[in-house]
């Protein structure tokens, strides 16, 4: 799959998944705003197929709707960095912005929970300070991890997209 197909593969994924296209031309309208994207990057280059993709992959083991929502909303808040360098007099790089801005904000929840898990690789578990409030809360951890209804709703979610009732 070449950079031009998987770039649209995955803001189409994005956008089908939360609602966002609302008809087929807008989706259209977007597949040629990033076709003049590409002509801008030169994603034709040779070297854009080194190393496989890198979106599309990642996205695989993200299968839940609400993790997806955490890694989507990564993977846009990329998009949105890499165009801040890019031309914004062009109409079809304003457009691609603004649905990717639409987009981050419809996935704000995940944007947050990313954040949290940033949040957490910072922890200095050696600060004896830390030790102490973890072992405090190590209880109420593991009673959240051992709640039996959440394991019951993600097995009858489990169930419902196996028999698709």
């Amino acid at each position: 799959m070449t950079f031009q197909t998987y770039s649209l593969f995955v803001l189409s994924v994005i956008m089908i998944s939360f609602g966002h296209v609302e008809n087929r031309l807008n989706l259209l309208q977007l597949q040629n705003d990033i076709d003049k994207l590409k002509a801008d990057f030169n994603s034709s280059h040779s070297d854009v197929a080194d190393g496989g993709p890198i979106f599309t992959e990642r996205l695989s083991s993200w299968t839940e709707r609400n993790e997806k929502r955490i890694i989507l909303s990564q993977i846009i808040s990329m998009y949105l960095k890499m165009l801040e360098n890019t031309d914004r007099s062009k109409a079809h790089v304003r457009n691609i912005s603004e649905e990717l801005h639409t987009l981050k904000e419809s996935l704000s929840d995940g944007s947050k929970k990313m954040e949290d898990l940033k949040d957490l690789t910072k922890l200095q578990m050696s600060d004896l300070k830390i030790q102490r409030k973890a072992v405090n809360e190590l209880f109420s951890v593991l009673q959240k991890l051992g709640d039996p209804s959440s394991s019951h709703k993600r097995k009858r979610s489990q169930f419902q997209r196996l028999c698709r009732c």
